[in-house]
């Protein structure tokens, strides 16, 4: 008959009477492992730790440019702001000097407007004082002014005629 073995038992009991093999084969396959991976290394040029420390020092070398890039935009950024800032203090110094201009402006378009009202009525008082003139002056002197004109002319030719007569006769 076989002899079973108690469900209880262990899988290391099974190999229990040779440890020695056991430990032999585990170090024979960690041995086999580090050889093939050093093997690989040395095959490939390459290890990654120093790719890792490699690639750290890039990113903190990317890392340092960034930040200096940062702090020369910043700096870029701040000269244009003084420089919008002083823009806008000269715009709105201008807007001052032009405000004071038009307020004076103002002022003298009102005393003109004062004075042109002024002379308008002056010259309505003229106008009224020469047309009352005219009025009360006696309505046949400017007819006798035309007449004496036609007058004239008619005279010098009437003593133009009696000469003529004068002399034909």
């Amino acid at each position: 008959m076989i002899e079973l073995a108690p469900r209880s038992a262990s899988p290391i009991a099974r190999f229990g009477g040779q440890p020695i093999a056991i430990a032999a084969a585990a170090l024979f396959i960690v041995v086999l492992g580090a050889s093939s991976i050093a093997l690989w290394r040395a095959y490939t040029g390459s290890a990654p730790e120093t790719d890792r420390a490699v690639a750290t020092r890039q990113l903190q070398a990317r890392a340092a440019q960034a930040s200096e890039q940062l702090v020369e935009k910043t700096k870029g950024l701040e000269a244009t702001q003084q420089e919008s800032i002083d823009q806008l203090q000269v715009v709105q110094d201008q807007l001052l000097t032009v405000r004071r201009l038009l307020a004076a402006q103002q002022t003298d378009t009102r005393k003109l407007s004062e004075q042109v009202g002024t002379l308008t009525e002056a010259i309505d008082g003229l106008r009224q004082s020469f047309a009352s003139a005219q009025a009360s002056e006696p309505s046949a002197a400017p007819t006798s002014r035309k007449r004496t004109a036609k007058a004239k002319p008619r005279s010098s030719s009437r003593t133009a005629n009696r000469s003529r007569a004068k002399s034909r006769g």
